[in-house]
């Protein structure tokens, strides 16, 4: 068996790659930078390069887990789709990865993509409530990593590539209103929530419905993102003004400070409702947010490795993760609880 080529080593293909080789995988770790941790892992090959420059060297297929930020996740795409790969994808692009769909069945390619927390499990409930409850009358995604106390600066760490964050605040948010796919500002919408552990934070409107705008039929569905409100309060003072490398700066992430990801999936239809909760406060040194992301991407691509991507119901061409099947669904969820990332 091929070892398993992981591109990007932040933070969650950090965590991915260590959860591989536990399972006892052999993994290919390709990053400018490779982390200690990895470097000095049994079962792990690291090779501080670019990623094209490695990816052109393969002379036959393999599982690729694209982990690398969206700017430069994007246009790697094709060339592992040219090269005949099996691709679990985690960049977070604007860009829409479907337009390969011809080409990864010309080259007997197979991708899914979006393949984290929210986008990737949150588009599985989507997919599963719809099996059971039918067309639907409301949808509902919140999910965010923050840190679990407010401070007086940003009340904030990223815990993926903080320009995927800023894009997130800036790019228009597409939503359906009345049954139409509609685009409204990003940051509207902004609301008061409950969340488990604190007095209350804030959810706006954000761009990560993506697929499910065109596969999940409901007459009303929106993403919402959700923060401490001191943290969009300052962003809407001063975010637009402040340079990038600065909100980098200010928004890295400490693996020291206590931080959670919480995620609330409601979908209604007449008076049905199906509602999953997902809280994690990281463990044994990970922070949240890596495990579930990673933990999706990871199930994936173990699956891809051992079952093939035709156990997940998917074939030679593009594809979102509402389209696995459910007894993908039950193996994350098992996953999940195994790593005792609580959903209720």
């Amino acid at each position: 068996m091929q070892p398993i080529v992981a591109l990007g080593c932040g933070l969650v293909g950090e965590y991915v790659i260590h959860r591989l080789v536990d399972d006892g995988h052999k993994v290919t770790a390709v990053d400018i930078r490779i982390p200690k941790s990895l470097i000095e892992r049994e079962g792990v090959s690291s090779i501080e390069q670019d990623a094209y420059t490695y990816i052109a060297s393969l002379t036959s297929p393999t599982v690729i887990i694209n982990m690398l930020p969206g700017r430069i996740g994007h246009e790697i795409r094709k060339p592992l789709i040219e090269g005949g790969h099996n691709i679990v994808d985690l960049a977070f692009t604007e860009e829409d990865p479907q337009t390969f769909d011809a080409l990864a069945k010309q080259h007997s390619a197979t991708m899914i993509w979006d393949i984290g927390i929210a986008p990737g499990l949150s588009n599985m409930l989507l997919a599963q409530a719809q099996r059971e409850l039918g067309p639907m009358d409301d949808v509902s995604i919140r999910v965010g990593g923050n840190p679990t106390e407010a401070d007086e600066e940003w009340s904030y760490m990223a815990p993926f590539s903080p320009s995927d964050v800023i894009e997130e605040y800036t790019r228009p948010a597409r939503i359906v209103r009345n049954g139409s796919i509609i685009s409204v500002p990003a940051l509207a919408e902004r609301h008061r929530i409950e969340v488990e552990g604190t007095e209350g934070m804030d959810a706006f409107l954000t761009d990560g419905l993506r697929s499910v705008l065109t596969t999940i039929e409901a007459t009303n569905m929106a993403e919402y993102t959700v923060r401490w409100p001191q943290h969009i309060d300052r962003w809407l003072a001063e975010g637009n003004t402040t340079p990038e490398h600065e909100l980098l700066d200010a928004w890295k992430f400490d693996r020291r400070r206590p931080e959670f990801t919480w995620m609330k999936v409601r979908c209604e239809a007449n008076d049905s409702v199906r509602e999953w909760t997902v809280v994690d406060y990281g463990k044994d040194g990970d922070g949240s947010m890596a495990r579930t992301t990673g933990l999706v991407t990871y199930a994936l691509a173990s699956l891809f490795v051992t079952k093939g991507a035709e156990y997940c119901g998917l074939k030679a061409g593009v594809h979102s993760p509402e389209l696995v099947n459910e007894a993908t669904l039950h193996y994350v969820l098992d996953i999940f609880k195994k790593h005792g990332v609580s959903i209720s």
